[in-house]
């Protein structure tokens, strides 16, 4: 926490008044390099100026001393870029879902907030938010106010009537033309469409917000109320409707969805990304890979960070549990585009594990393929947004000329990924946009 406050005591005042903060200079010396892209960590040096790598080398980099300047040894530790979560929920993860409809949404707000300071300092310095009224404190954290990761954000989930997406309770149908939205659709955490032109319109309202990528609901879900998970939602017209209104702007559609008739629908009308999909069967796989289309699957077991649901909901959970060893082994057949992300929900324990949900991923990969997949692939799907990426560069690895967002771990987490699991005892260093947020190392 001293950590945090220290940085934020320096960077903030400036930041606040519209000002540009120094160009700072931090090197970073003797440390073995992991850059996400290369299987083999190697020795060498690290040198930021400003928020952007400019030089990696095995030899000396000469730099200034001037007051600008931070040389940091990093005692042989392993240096990587930052962790990337592809499949996040800053509003929702460390709240329950009773506390997000009922408690004020101010209380919601500074939850979040909290929240996505702790992700920073687990080293996630990137997430993709999947849906929710996030606009606000991705503006926070841009501007200084308050630490937290970088976000892409989807904005309101668009979901059709009845689908993963629908909180409204079942007095509240049907609605009248005239009738005020819904509490959900207010908060933008929602928005319900119904028909092609509703879905457009939806879609251009999360585009004009700032939206990075759109999200709809494609099919059945584990925790909502009224959609059994075998079914599927949104035709291809409606679905092609928020294509055409992403692919004007420049970015993309990802679609929620876990059986084959789900995905296939919505691939079939230009989506670019499938979240989650435990239920594909070989000929849904097959077809996400000669698409080039992105899976981006979740560790979802029933193991301890199972979240588990009751009654039917408990039911649908484990029906798609059944299918995850099954998704893995036919994403890696197929050799398809994954992502990795977490989708923590409305569970203050399941936000904190970010790193255990990494560790969790050896059941199905080595641990240098999990490191490059939440590195250097994450990052490729980020770019995905194109010119609607809130952040201009290269993440996911370290390269020279790519973005300052790395962290030091003490210890091979090639070797023992669980050092992950436990970010506040092994991770030294953390920086985003060329600033350390943590830092237990010497500096000279």
């Amino acid at each position: 926490m001293k950590w945090i406050l220290l940085a934020w005591a320096v960077i903030a005042p400036g930041i606040m008044q519209g000002q540009e903060r120094p160009r700072s200079v931090t090197l970073i010396n003797n440390v073995r390099i992991f850059t996400g892209k290369d299987a083999a960590p190697f020795s060498g040096n690290v040198l930021v100026t400003g928020n952007v790598i400019t030089k990696i080398s095995t030899g000396p980099i000469a730099t200034d001393r001037s007051m600008n300047t931070t040389i940091i040894d990093g005692n042989g530790q392993f240096l990587m870029p930052g962790l990337i979560d592809a499949h996040y929920h800053c509003m929702f993860a460390n709240v329950t879902q009773v506390v997000a409809m009922a408690k004020d949404y101010g209380f919601v707000v500074l939850m979040a907030a909290r929240n996505a300071r702790e992700a920073l300092m687990r080293g996630f310095t990137s997430v993709r938010d999947m849906g929710g009224p996030i606009f606000g404190l991705k503006d926070a954290i841009d501007a200084g106010v308050t630490p937290g990761p970088r976000i892409w954000p989807s904005g309101a989930f668009i979901s059709q009537t009845g689908g993963h997406g629908d909180f409204r309770l079942p007095y509240e149908v049907p609605r009248a033309a005239n009738e005020p939205l819904s509490y959900t659709e207010r908060i933008r955490a929602a928005a319900i469409a119904d028909g092609a032109d509703a879905v457009l319109l939806r879609a251009r309202e999360q585009l004009m917000a700032g939206a990075s990528q759109l999200k709809l609901m494609a099919g059945g879900g584990v925790s909502s109320m009224y959609d059994p998970l075998d079914v599927a939602q949104y035709t291809e017209a409606e679905f092609h409707a928020a294509v055409e209104a992403a692919d004007n702007w420049g970015t993309y559609v990802t679609v929620h969805a876990y059986t084959p008739k789900a995905m296939q629908i919505a691939i079939k009308a230009g989506v670019k990304c499938i979240e989650h999909g435990q239920l594909a069967d070989e000929a849904t796989a097959k077809l996400i890979a000669e698409k080039g289309i992105w899976w981006s699957l979740q560790p979802f077991i029933d193991d301890e960070d199972s979240n588990p649901q009751t009654g039917e909901n408990r039911e649908k959970q484990l029906e798609m549990y059944g299918g995850t060893d099954n998704a893995y082994a036919l994403a890696k057949k197929y050799k398809v585009k994954l992502a990795w992300g977490t989708d923590a929900l409305f569970n203050a324990k399941n936000a904190a594990r970010q790193g255990a949900r990494l560790v969790a991923m050896t059941r199905w990969f080595k641990p240098v393929e999990i490191l490059q997949m939440a590195t250097k692939s994450n990052g490729e799907l980020l770019a995905l947004s194109g010119r609607r990426s809130p952040y201009k560069g290269k993440l996911g690895v370290l390269e020279e000329g790519a973005l300052a967002d790395m962290v030091l771990v003490n210890g091979d987490p090639i070797q023992d990924i669980k050092l992950l699991a436990d970010p506040e005892k092994n991770l030294s260093l953390i920086m985003k946009d060329g600033i350390i947020y943590k830092n237990l190392l010497v500096q000279k």
